[in-house]
């Protein structure tokens, strides 16, 4: 009798930059360009043709999101109060670019706590919420520099790629396709972020993860069973970034202002009042389908953007107020990293799980878009 193929979470790994922001570097570097823009165009501001910028502050950045810090590729250029983003030299075309470098390292760490050599992977899917280019694709690179045989493709559903990778792949093992698939997620936030926008210049930092969904048969002990999976997308314009390739078309790309639109851009409240009760109605119905209680929860790994968001959601899914046990953050160390956040959150905070133990891996932004994917420790 032939085995129908089961797909599961075989191992998660993860890529760190060496370099860290704290909240007060951040403050002190963005005041400096306040007091800087606002002295070169004090005749403007005085003769009410502009409006002074206003200073950022730790306790504003804490209370706003809880994120307390956050690892950047490169803090010199990000702290420049005359450049305020990163300065990343470019590469060659014979050079491995550097969101598959990280991606890469995260993915060997991956394969590494499986035990799965990179020849016995069949596929590769980049998901992350930027790629550096249109083609050849971030995956391929990433294939070819693990000398993995087999296919790979870039896909982008911003906070929510790495949740919408996991089901992919899952669906390619169901149906036979690939038995070994890597799931890798390079996230590089600190290019696409406005350094100079006090609304949003903490939100972000930088890492890489990566998550192995292997079919049931090969997968190593300890690996977790995936109960179920549900994504939905619904169109918002409320998070957006018109960076692209046509932005040439049309009167060229102007990244010079706090306003552009050429970078990150959020109505922050409207986000948090939509996406809230989407998000929490969404987990809810699925655990209904699962057959799954409240009481069943063993720990909720939530997207790591806004600490007050999680705490709603999770009192909506538990049915009380959830301890940093039930639903852990990562927000204090790594801030918002946009898809790879669920997915650091999960890799740091489960190995005192046990078999039979279940929890909740869910994304949730732009877009907007949600993926949840339902897992149980074997």
């Amino acid at each position: 009798m032939s085995h129908a193929p089961q797909p599961v979470l075989s191992a998660t790994g993860l890529f760190t930059p060496a370099e860290r922001i704290s909240n007060e570097d951040l403050v002190a570097s963005f005041n400096d360009y306040v007091a800087l823009h606002n002295r070169e165009n004090a005749a403007a501001i005085a003769a009410g043709e502009m409006a002074a910028l206003t200073e950022s502050s730790v306790e504003f950045i804490e209370k706003a999101s809880g994120i307390g810090s956050r690892y950047v590729v490169d803090k010199a250029g990000i702290l420049d109060p005359e450049h305020m983003a990163p300065r990343l030299p470019q590469r060659s075309n014979d050079e491995l670019s550097i969101m598959a470098e990280i991606g890469v390292a995260a993915a060997k760490d991956a394969l590494a706590r499986a035990r799965r050599d990179a020849g016995e992977v069949d596929a590769v899917l980049c998901a992350a919420s930027n790629m550096q280019r249109a083609y050849p694709a971030m995956a391929i690179e990433i294939q070819d520099a693990l000398g993995i045989d087999g296919f790979g493709f870039d896909m982008n559903v911003a906070c929510s790629s790495a949740t919408f990778g996991i089901q992919t792949a899952a669906d390619y093992i169901r149906a036979g396709h690939a038995r070994s698939v890597l799931v890798v997620n390079p996230e590089i936030c600190s290019g696409h972020l406005n350094w100079r926008d006090r609304d949003s210049h903490f939100i972000f930092g930088d890492v890489a993860t990566a998550i192995l969904v292997e079919d049931k048969a090969i997968a190593p002990a300890g690996h977790w069973d995936i109960l179920g999976t549900k994504l939905k997308t619904v169109f918002s314009n409320n998070i957006r970034n018109n960076f692209g390739f046509l932005n040439r078309a049309h009167g060229g790309i102007d990244q010079s202002g706090p306003k552009t639109d050429k970078l990150f851009v959020q109505e922050g409240r409207k986000v948090f009042k939509e996406v809230v009760p989407m998000v929490a109605s969404m987990i809810v119905a699925e655990m209904a389908k699962l057959g799954l209680e409240s009481a069943d929860m063993r720990r909720l790994w939530l997207h790591q953007a806004n600490t007050n968001m999680n705490r709603l959601i999770a009192q909506r899914v538990l049915g009380h107020e959830a301890s940093d046990d039930e639903s852990p953050t990562v927000l204090d160390t790594y801030g918002n990293t946009s898809s790879a956040g669920s997915i650091i959150a999960f890799h740091l905070h489960h190995d005192d799980m046990v078999a039979g133990d279940t929890g909740l891996i869910c994304s949730f932004g732009a877009g907007y878009s949600a993926g949840t994917v339902f897992v149980r420790k074997t």
